[in-house]
């Protein structure tokens, strides 16, 4: 097992899980690799939980000092795309679940485990490792948003695509960020887009967490179709290697109103043992 001693918000999985059995303080440990791995299988499908909100400032809307909003747009995105290529030489194990509730009580779910590398095209190639028969149905823009989860990027090729607002400054643990609201210029068919605020760090300029959704949601052409409705959900980063910010943890916690009923989704995305050369 690879642990690093990361700067890390609260809010990652480490700290809503603080006594996980299956986890442990940053520090050097010897494992059985057998047991290490049905470790962290059995960890990725833990019992639900909600995540525990860390420590957060109010919003303040004072432009940024020293350099103007568009600047610190300019200079976010420029690392976002330095990351997007250094990611090339990572690898990941991504493990995800999904299910509906009925109070507490699941009434589908969605689980699945994989190996993840990005190829040279910046595309993820993922090895199965589990996918237990699914009772709950995924449509293809579904799966597109799972796999986007821990992917999607800012950088200076999605910023043309996007409006991206300045909103202020806010506290996130021990991190100042830069807030920015963003959303589509325009939606063309069939492409997927997030919604949403993203919190940039302002030491080393890159997003920390966002919170939105992916858009847009599908509406039915005919009266007795069905729409296809998509949760709300946060993602966090995690700063590897004192180089940067990976995505891996995302929460969703969400109700959502279909004409016939209302469904609760819950539903982790996560990122583990993850390796990179050369950071």
């Amino acid at each position: 097992m690879n642990e690093q001693c990361a700067r890390r918000l609260v809010h990652t999985p480490s700290s809503i899980f603080p006594l996980s059995p299956f986890q442990v303080p940053c520090k050097h440990h010897e494992f059985n690799m057998k047991t290490a791995i049905i470790a962290s299988l059995l960890l990725s499908f833990a019992v639900w939980a909600p995540a525990a909100k860390g420590q957060e400032g109010p919003l303040a809307t004072d432009p940024p000092k020293g350099m103007t909003a568009e600047q610190v747009i300019q200079k976010f995105t420029a690392r976002e795309k330095e990351f997007k290529n250094a990611r090339k030489s990572c690898t990941y194990r991504q493990s995800v679940r999904f299910q509906t509730m009925d109070g507490t009580q699941s009434t589908s779910e969605y689980r699945q485990v994989a190996d993840v590398k990005i190829d040279g095209n910046g595309n993820k190639v993922k090895s199965i490792v589990l996918s237990p028969q699914a009772s709950m149905t995924l449509s293809p823009e579904d799966e597109m948003d799972i796999e986007s989860r821990l992917h999607w990027t800012m950088s200076t090729d999605e910023l043309p695509e996007y409006k991206v607002t300045y909103k202020g400054q806010q506290q996130e643990d021990d991190l100042h960020t830069y807030v920015f609201d963003v959303e589509p210029k325009e939606i063309k068919e069939k492409q997927r887009y997030f919604q949403g605020t993203i919190w940039v760090d302002d030491h080393d300029f890159q997003i920390v967490k966002m919170t939105g959704k992916s858009v847009p949601d599908i509406l039915p052409k005919k009266k007795k179709q069905q729409p296809n409705l998509f949760p709300k959900f946060t993602t966090w980063r995690e700063l590897i290697n004192g180089k940067y910010w990976f995505p891996t943890y995302s929460l969703t916690d969400d109700m959502l109103h279909f004409p016939t009923a209302d469904v609760h989704l819950v539903g982790t995305v996560k990122a583990t043992d993850i390796k990179c050369t050369g950071w």
